[in-house]
């Protein structure tokens, strides 16, 4: 039956129709949570922030009792229920380009809308994002995240911080040049933790965001430890449930609800792994998302390419590989979260020099030796050239040590509008009809 005709498109599918582990779906509750105890926390006058991903902010912002929100998720969100286009739309009419990060446009059009209508949007998804008393922002990944929050504090009248965050180039001398890096990192943490002591009217108690940084160190070791499982043949876990699971790890990573939600994770993982249950019946083809972010509005071609046989055993998005091994003598938590972070962008380094000399290159031969990776599937995202540039090139250097195929397909992450089913179709088919041959 063709999309139309009564039928929802397989790439429209969502929700449980296209996971594969059951504690996978548990993370949208989280998510839900997370969203209702934003609007709790208006109703109530509490503190709130609109925060970006890769802050160093999370642990902090739990310790002062601020209530976090992520506008970068909260446009996956949306796309993810067909409601990111009409915010999209707002931003391009006040002039911004459509070719400027979805994820950005998104939350310009969703400020713009709550500045025109003086309140949450009607009919938002999961009750919208309330007025943020603050904005954090952060430097890392792209270009448009610097400016972006920038521009929210003119349209929502709101004290707004930039972490800026650096990393060293790969042929730096890392031991000779960590401690300039991070005290770098800890005089933003510094500056992070006085901005929030201004704006909320309180001190921060360092044992107690201690204590929340242990439970977020715990946190990202277990996720870890899934993503190890994952090797096994049969997959036991997509791609696709894992990029659901990203929630507790990245939004709420000090609270013990993450920690807890991985462990089960881990426990349901290691159970399908012991008795050799696959993602599905018949695994012909194992494959790896290797470049860009996914089509939050159309998670469903996971679920097209596995019904051709072939699974995403891992992905290269939003995966922060192995975490960071601090020692126990460093009890300061802003240090501790600046090491954690500075070894998380550079603990590939060593191994990169000593093979293809990029890290990031270097890390998917890894992954297509580590998950016995038959193909890698790039997809092209329109509004993120942050994700998107270098594809090419690093396909090239990829082919240079091992002769494996590639598929190379355009969407974006947020606007629907860029997607094509059935020309999509018609790659993913006869890439799969290669394979077979």
């Amino acid at each position: 039956m063709e999309k139309g005709q009564g039928e929802e498109s397989i790439f429209k599918k969502r929700g449980r129709e296209i996971r594969s582990t059951q504690t996978s779906n548990e993370a949208s509750q989280l998510l839900k949570k997370m969203y209702m105890r934003g609007v709790e926390s208006a109703l109530e006058g509490k503190p709130i922030a609109w925060v970006m991903v890769g802050c160093l902010a999370e642990e902090l912002l739990q310790a002062m009792d601020v209530t976090p929100i992520y506008t970068e998720n909260y446009a996956t969100v949306c796309a993810s229920r067909g409601e990111a286009e009409p915010f999209m739309d707002v931003a391009a009419a006040d002039g911004f380009s459509n070719l400027i990060c979805g994820y950005t446009m998104t939350g310009l059009g969703y400020a713009l809308r709550m500045k025109e209508l003086g309140e949450v949007p009607p009919d938002a998804p999961l009750g919208g994002m309330p007025k943020p008393t603050m904005l954090i922002g952060s430097s890392i990944v792209c270009d448009p995240r610097y400016k972006w929050y920038q521009t929210l504090g003119r349209y929502l009248d709101t004290p707004y911080y930039t972490f800026d965050v650096l990393w060293p180039p790969l042929d730096a001398d890392i031991q000779e040049r960590k401690g300039y890096y991070l005290d770098y990192l800890m005089d933003g943490l510094r500056g992070l933790v006085a901005f929030l002591e201004e704006n909320t009217g309180k001190k921060i108690d360092m044992d107690r965001l201690s204590e929340i940084v242990a439970t977020a160190e715990e946190t990202r070791r277990i996720w870890w430890k899934v993503h190890e499982l994952r090797k096994a043949v049969p997959a036991p876990m997509p791609a696709q449930d894992m990029l659901n699971c990203i929630v507790p790890g990245m939004f709420m990573t000090g609270e013990q609800d993450a920690l807890d939600f991985y462990r089960k994770l881990y426990d349901e993982v290691k159970y399908r792994v012991d008795n050799k249950i696959g993602t599905i019946p018949n695994e012909k083809y194992r494959l790896l998302w290797s470049g860009g972010l996914p089509p939050w509005h159309s998670m469903g071609i996971f679920k097209y390419f596995e019904t051709l046989g072939a699974v995403f055993v891992t992905e290269m998005a939003y995966n922060y590989g192995e975490p960071a091994d601090i020692p126990d003598r460093i009890t300061d938590p802003l240090e501790r979260l600046a090491l954690g972070f500075f070894q998380i962008f550079t603990n590939y380094f060593e191994r990169a020099r000593k093979g293809c000399g990029d890290a990031m290159v270097q890390r998917m031969l890894d992954f297509i030796e580590d998950y016995k990776i038959d193909a890698l599937v790039n997809h092209g995202t329109i509004s993120c050239r942050a994700t998107t540039i270098g594809q090419t090139h690093q396909g090239n250097v990829i082919r240079e040590y091992v002769k494996v195929p590639i598929l190379y397909i355009e969407t974006d992450i947020i606007d629907s509008r860029t997607f094509s089913e059935a020309y999509l179709k018609g790659q993913i088919d006869a890439f799969i009809e290669t394979l077979a041959s």
